[in-house]
């Protein structure tokens, strides 16, 4: 089964134009410029200022080319945690954090913490969309960076559109109507990386045995918004398919977690202070990465509910 997935490269991502969008806020003009990375998906955005609230028009605007980029960098913000939560409501409603604690005073909003002494492994760093081992997975996650380290911890993202796209015939039609098994058990139970065995990380997390939960998803996911098919799998979550016994889904699942975080469909996001992060959870994967020992890192999170399942 392995020889069937498709070894070509994809093609270089054509060098896509600056977008240039002039849209009125209250007598002014917001000038808003979208950058496309050079990668397979993520964009740079200047030109807005969130802590100002913005108009249907610009939400709309920004929606439009989060849909199509799935990952925004709004750089050079100054934001409150207030700002952060009221933009992340014009995305759609506050979702769930089930492992997570939230800030005092803002019961959607988490920190992703690392101390500068601290010696545990770092975070997040398997391949994953957020939260895809709940019935209804979010939509979006918004990251904030508040104190960021000089040098690492950049954010990875893998577009699943081409991941989807770029596998071969035989292996589609083998996946198009089977479904992954997705857990949080391997990260969040009381046996968990996160776990009662996890000491000294200055993040808050809950473990919980709830985590061994399953809940299974279409793993050619088709886009609510967009239309697109992604592939919705990852080392993180996905721990079977429906179906298939454990011997024949693992190959098939270490097949597809290789294929979908190939270089050519990775974007890797660098993070400067005060940029916020938006992506879409139904279309990329993410994953964090080290190389800061002894700098501290900070960042605020808020989970994004999908609107158009509620």
């Amino acid at each position: 089964m392995l020889s069937t997935l498709d070894a070509r490269q994809l093609p270089s991502a054509p060098s896509r134009p600056l977008s240039y969008d002039r849209l009125k806020i209250e007598g002014d003009v917001m000038e808003l410029h979208v950058q496309p990375q050079d990668a397979s998906c993520g964009a740079v955005v200047k030109g807005v200022d969130l802590r100002r609230t913005l108009t249907d028009a610009q939400v709309a605007e920004i929606r439009k080319h989060w849909l199509e980029h799935q990952v925004l960098a709004f750089v050079d913000q100054d934001l409150a945690v207030e700002d952060i939560e009221r933009f992340a409501l014009t995305i759609g409603p506050f979702g769930s954090d089930p492992f997570f604690e939230s800030i005092p005073g803002h019961p959607h909003v988490a920190q992703v913490r690392r101390d500068a002494d601290e010696k545990t492994p770092i975070f997040a760093e398997n391949w994953h969309s957020d939260w895809s081992f709940m019935a209804t997975p979010p939509a979006a996650t918004l990251l904030y960076g508040n104190v960021v380290p000089p040098v690492g911890g950049d954010t990875l993202f893998a577009d699943q559109y081409a991941a989807w796209d770029s596998l071969s015939a035989d292996l589609k039609s083998l996946l198009a109507e089977k479904r992954g098994i997705h857990s949080a058990g391997r990260a969040y139970s009381r046996d968990g990386a996160y776990g009662e065995k996890d000491k000294g990380r200055s993040m808050k997390i809950r473990y919980s045995d709830e985590a061994l939960a399953k809940q299974s998803h279409p793993i050619a996911r088709k886009h609510p918004e967009t239309g697109r098919i992604a592939l919705f799998v990852s080392p993180g979550y996905t721990i079977g398919i429906e179906g298939m016994s454990d011997d024949e889904a693992k190959p098939i699942l270490r097949a597809l977690f290789e294929h979908q975080a190939r270089p050519e469909v990775v974007y890797r996001h660098r993070w400067s202070q005060g940029t916020l992060l938006l992506w879409d959870n139904r279309c990329v994967n993410h994953a964090a990465t080290g190389g800061y020992d002894g700098h501290a890192r900070l960042l605020h999170r808020i989970t994004v509910a999908d609107r158009t399942l509620l």
